[in-house]
């Protein structure tokens, strides 16, 4: 069978082989939100080394997970068909144990994957794997042991701050990311997708760089036609997805979205008090849970405004897909099929195309960073507001500088109006009176094309083009 190609994830992909030449044995934790390719990475990379493999089921009960899980035992050629089904996990990972044993395979590589899923209420499924650790595969060192799992939440409070059986013996964590836009273009090429770098940001801006959405890219149709098929035609695929990935990661999930479209509705995000009042959710242990569910599965992101104290902590919508799907699925129901095709220059479309494009910014800083020449530079980013002016990505420098970075999602090159100018003006004018700040200010413009012309545009630094957002 020919081999599937694994499109970026170089860095993952060395941390993966690198645990099967440690000399010890491992256990290693990946994990990630829902559809950004856990599992096709660690099979696809290990492909044919498997000494063990087994998966969870949705919302399948104790009994029938167990029954998976001895099924893949009992598949294994050094089984004993003689011993006694497991009845529950503390019996099967003692099998497991035993099984591994009589393997003859010089690294004994296992691989179990969507972990929680397995985890049922009083299941014991923690113990035993505390049990396979500590009392078997850690005093040996030909066990690599890789975990996966989508509920980022279960993964983190479970095994990465475990305080008991299991504290400080994971090995190795890799948290997966999304594709960058290098990523998502390396993708697209692969598929013969013959796009231009201004149409893979706006498939970009509504998919973001999961990997599971991207395989559904017809390449003989253009982004908007792709995009119109995906959200909007007649059983159209990811229609009913928006609940689904809330459903499949967390108990009482209505909340999470509760959340979600709350942060939906302000690109710069709330705060926890503001959350509260959108939302009725009590200000609590719960909604902490669930601020840090969400951010552990990349769908929101934190930030503190400087100077603020721990209570004015921001959180941010960070989840590309989610955004589209808010602004134009969630809140009425859709029965053009041509939706997007007919949506494309009116004012909803450049009002979600302007926030997306800034949020494809945020998830981009690094190579921003890199084209300002301050990569090596340790920033603090955030956005800001005093409710007469706001600024779409500030980086705080620790050399004295302060970028004041205005976020522009054109269609042509970008023309500095008289008008604009003196809006710049005021806004370094606020910010300044607003922080007190020493520091030099400094203004950069970041469009789709860059700047037509110099003309009124004494006051930008520097002005960079989408073009950056692609570096590797």
């Amino acid at each position: 069978m020919e081999e599937i190609r694994i499109i970026g994830r170089y860095k993952e992909r060395d941390e993966l082989e690198g645990i099967m030449t440690s000399g010890k044995s491992e256990f290693v934790v990946m994990y990630g939100r829902r559809r950004v390719g856990k599992t096709f990475l660690i099979k696809q990379h290990y492909r044919g080394r498997f000494t063990f493999y087994s998966t969870g089921l949705a919302d399948a009960r104790l009994r029938d997970q167990l029954t998976s899980f001895n099924g893949m035992m009992r598949a294994n050629k050094h089984y004993d068909q003689n011993q006694v089904v497991a009845k529950n996990w503390m019996e099967a990972f003692q099998q497991l144990a035993s099984l591994m044993d009589r393997d003859t395979a010089k690294t004994k590589l296992i691989f179990i994957d969507e972990l929680p899923w397995m985890d049922k209420r009083q299941s014991g499924l923690i113990t035993a794997l505390d049990y396979f650790w500590n009392a078997w595969a850690s005093s040996r060192t030909d066990v690599k042991l890789i975990v996966c799992g989508s509920s980022a939440s279960w993964m983190i409070k479970n095994l990465l701050n475990n305080k008991k059986g299991l504290y400080n013996r994971v090995t190795n964590r890799i948290k997966l990311q999304p594709f960058t836009l290098s990523e998502t273009q390396e993708f697209l090429i692969a598929i013969k997708a013959k796009y231009n770098k201004p149409q893979i940001i706006e498939l970009f801006m509504a998919l973001g760089g999961i990997p599971y959405y991207l395989t559904f890219v017809k390449p003989k149709l253009s982004v908007t036609q792709n995009i119109n098929a995906l959200f909007f035609e007649d059983n159209a695929k990811f229609r009913d997805e928006y609940e689904l990935i809330f459903a499949s990661l967390f108990n009482n999930y209505q909340r999470h979205i509760a959340v979600v479209n709350a942060l939906a509705t302000k690109k710069k995000g709330l705060f926890k008090a503001e959350i509260v009042k959108a939302t009725k959710i009590a200000d609590g242990g719960s909604l902490t849970t669930i601020l840090n569910e969400l951010e552990a599965s990349d769908f929101i992101r934190k930030y503190r405004m400087p100077g603020k104290t721990v209570r004015s902590i921001m959180y941010q919508l960070n989840d590309n897909f989610i955004l589209f799907y808010t602004n134009f699925l969630l809140k009425k129901a859709v029965s053009d099929n041509k939706f997007w095709i007919n949506t494309l220059g009116k004012p909803s479309y450049n009002a979600w195309a302007g926030l997306a494009f800034e949020m494809v910014c945020l998830q981009h800083t690094d190579q921003i960073k890199n084209a300002l020449g301050i990569g090596g530079i340790q920033t603090n980013m955030y956005a800001w507001s005093n409710g007469k002016s706001q600024i779409d990505l500030i980086l705080d420098r620790s050399d004295n500088v302060i970028n004041l970075i205005e976020i522009k999602y054109t269609d042509n090159e970008y023309t500095i109006s008289k008008y604009y100018e003196k809006n710049l003006m005021n806004k370094v004018s606020e910010f300044k009176e607003y922080y007190k700040t020493k520091k030099a200010i400094w203004m950069v413009l970041l469009s789709t094309y860059g700047l037509a012309s110099m003309a009124n545009a004494g006051l930008i630094h520097t002005s960079i083009t989408a073009d950056v957002l692609f570096e590797k």
